[in-house]
């Protein structure tokens, strides 16, 4: 025999929907883009977008969580969680990309082993990134100067557009 959910599992669940679609609704318009969403579930977001009335919103967040429960709310969820970069894979490729910055900072004999692993890499750019953050690399007992902040940024953007984030699990 199939026991029906109680009526309080069943709210907890529409409230664990609205949540979800009012984080929808706050993210920015071209974040939310790249989000696979049902064509009504969308519309319905961006009309929650444009009513200024609080009751008018409440009741549209309400419609919003209808919507959801005819969608599949783990493909939603697992895309909101890369937006968040809170994904496992999300927060490993950053990871790496600090540990291969630091090294690389720390000992310019890691280039080699670098451009090793990633023989595509622009090696004459990295070499002067991993220069000029070297050079400007505070002594142990001092606070890291700007130039030394912007070298490290410069170095990790660059070498985040070279290894590229992972593919979405979500396709």
């Amino acid at each position: 025999m199939h026991e029906e959910p109680s009526k309080s599992a069943l709210k907890r669940e529409a409230q664990r929907l609205q949540k979800i679609g009012l984080r929808l609704t706050r993210l920015k318009p071209d974040v939310r883009a790249r989000i696979d969403l049902p064509d009504a579930l969308r519309q319905a977001i961006e009309t929650h977008a444009a009513i200024n009335s609080r009751e008018g919103g409440r009741r549209q967040m309400q419609f919003i969580g209808k919507l959801m429960r005819k969608v599949d709310t783990e493909a939603i969820e697992a895309q909101l969680a890369d937006i968040d970069g809170q994904s496992a894979a999300a927060r490993h490729f950053f990871h790496s990309l600090e540990q291969w910055r630091d090294t690389l900072i720390a000992d310019p004999s890691a280039l080699t082993k670098f451009i090793s692993e990633h023989p595509n890499v622009e090696r004459q750019a990295l070499r002067q990134l991993v220069n000029a953050a070297s050079a400007n690399r505070p002594a142990v007992d001092q606070k890291p100067s700007e130039a030394h902040k912007r070298a490290q940024r410069a170095l990790f953007k660059f070498l985040r557009s070279t290894l590229n984030e992972p593919d979405d699990p979500v396709d």
